[in-house]
């Protein structure tokens, strides 16, 4: 495991979701971070089967490109009933002809499909978000972060927070959808904190202990 050290540092995305939560999770540690969107790097072709490959997929693009560290995510929703998809082709499922996303169309799609299966019980309706987080540098070396949030699917989707399938996902033990919490419920882990909720967070929180553990927040 290779230690990070304090400095510029490549978030390898283009979505504003994930940047955000980057920002709040990684903010704490003081480093210069700019994202692969910031940069105007291409998007590389994910094309992965597992997670893994996704992630260091991008965050060696951006680590090739730029000379610095890179830290890429790879997140997606697996929904037991439809054996396991989305899974890794989750923003796949909310492509639209013109190149856009349209993730309510997605929830949709999930939703016929767990009809179709008679998925309508909520033991029927189990599904998880997996985030596996990539640190990558120019050299090609690379260290993995894996997080994963059991929940299942609920419909109608409820909350207007959050991007992505957070509507129709609840979290396992609370009340509420991912898309009806706050940043803060949702992603808001610190250092010193022993629980965290998200998928991304639960990696971060692994990140931050393995990767960032000698440095002071």
């Amino acid at each position: 495991m290779r230690q990070l050290e304090k400095g510029k540092l490549v978030v390898a995305t283009h979505n504003a979701g994930k940047l955000a939560e980057f920002a709040d999770l990684i903010g704490p540690f003081g480093f210069e971070m700019q994202s692969a969107g910031e940069l105007g790097l291409p998007e590389p072709a994910e094309t992965g089967t597992t997670f893994e490959e996704n992630a260091y997929i991008k965050a060696f693009a951006a680590a090739s490109a730029t000379g610095l560290p890179s830290l890429s995510d790879d997140s997606g929703l697996i929904v037991d009933a439809l054996d396991g998809d989305p899974g890794v082709y989750t923003a796949d499922w909310a492509q639209k002809e013109d190149g856009s996303r349209d993730f309510a169309m997605a929830m949709q799609k999930v939703e016929d499909k767990l009809q179709e299966r008679s998925a309508i019980k909520t033991e029927q309706r189990t599904a998880r978000f997996v985030s596996v987080i990539c640190l990558a540098w120019p050299d090609g070396h690379a260290d993995y972060y894996r997080g994963e949030v059991e929940g299942h699917m609920v419909w109608p989707p409820r909350g207007a927070l959050g991007f992505g399938f957070d509507p129709s996902f609840q979290p396992q033990g609370y009340s509420k959808t991912f898309g009806e919490m706050t940043a803060t419920e949702k992603h808001g882990w610190k250092p010193g904190d022993v629980d965290a909720l998200s998928h991304r967070a639960r990696a971060f929180q692994k990140f931050a202990t393995m990767a960032l553990e000698t440095l002071e927040a």
